[in-house]
């Protein structure tokens, strides 16, 4: 007679379907609360396993381009472009899911700066002791674009001095939680789900850098069959709905 535990996992994986496949996802930080939460339940439903690499798109790129197998890539629509254009994606797969909008935080406790205008947002930047946001170097797309920011405005001495880098939009959020930095500024989605910090608004709608963010199957992918399954998964209701809880607006 099977004792509990081994009647439990013979039920368990007699209930899996043969074909259960390990999917590799490469995911862009932005994007990784609803990716977490729909993969749950796709997991749950096809028995399938998921194995998430989160990184920035810069970086993310870069596994692709050394040649590393994946079976779902979600990047910046920019740096799907280039994706593209290197023949490294799956001609069809690719799918516009959200939009995701650069956003400042402040430590949970603290008061919000104005940055209803973007000379009230410069002020803010110039009376902050510290400010975090994503270095430009690890292929972040906020960072590449605040930094260019800060350079028009007049400000990048400044803020170069108090600068707090990450090398993700979960680090920047970490910093200000942390009390390491007294402004996190990346995309809002990147920052929301640290209970550390409080969201104190978008960039003003006249500096704002709203980025689509697209997912692809990639071009040798090892489990295309269900990596589709996956992408139709990411344009239901359900997904949806994640989408909008992680402060992202959805697209399909």
């Amino acid at each position: 007679m099977l004792k509990p535990f081994l009647l439990a996992s013979a039920l368990i994986f007699a209930s899996m379907p043969a074909d259960a496949a390990q999917l590799k996802l490469l995911v862009g930080g932005s994007m990784q609360e609803p990716f977490r939460e729909v993969g749950a339940d796709f997991a749950k439903q096809t028995g399938h396993k998921l194995d998430f690499t989160v990184d920035t798109t810069g970086a993310l790129q870069k596994h692709l381009r050394s040649g590393e197998k994946a079976d779902i890539i979600l990047v910046s629509a920019p740096g799907m472009d280039a994706l593209e254009k290197e023949h490294l994606i799956m001609p069809g797969t690719r799918v516009e899911l959200a939009n995701a909008a650069i956003g400042v935080s402040v430590h949970v406790g603290a008061a919000s700066p104005d940055i209803s205008s973007p000379e009230a947002f410069k002020k803010a930047m110039l009376a902050a002791h510290s400010i975090s946001y994503v270095d430009p170097k690890s292929g972040g797309t906020s960072g590449g674009y605040l930094d260019g920011l800060f350079q028009r405005m007049g400000i990048a001495d400044e803020v170069k001095r108090k600068v707090v880098f990450g090398y993700q939009g979960s680090q920047v959020a970490d910093a200000v939680a942390t009390g390491r930095a007294e402004l996190g500024l990346t995309f809002i989605s990147e920052m929301l789900p640290n209970k550390g910090v409080k969201i104190a608004g978008p960039l003003p709608a006249a500096i704002q850098s709203a980025t689509n963010y697209a997912v692809a199957i990639p071009v040798g992918a090892p489990n295309p069959e269900a990596a589709r399954s996956f992408v139709q998964a990411m344009t239901t209701p359900a997904a949806k709905a994640a989408i909008i809880k992680a402060g992202l607006v959805p697209l399909h």
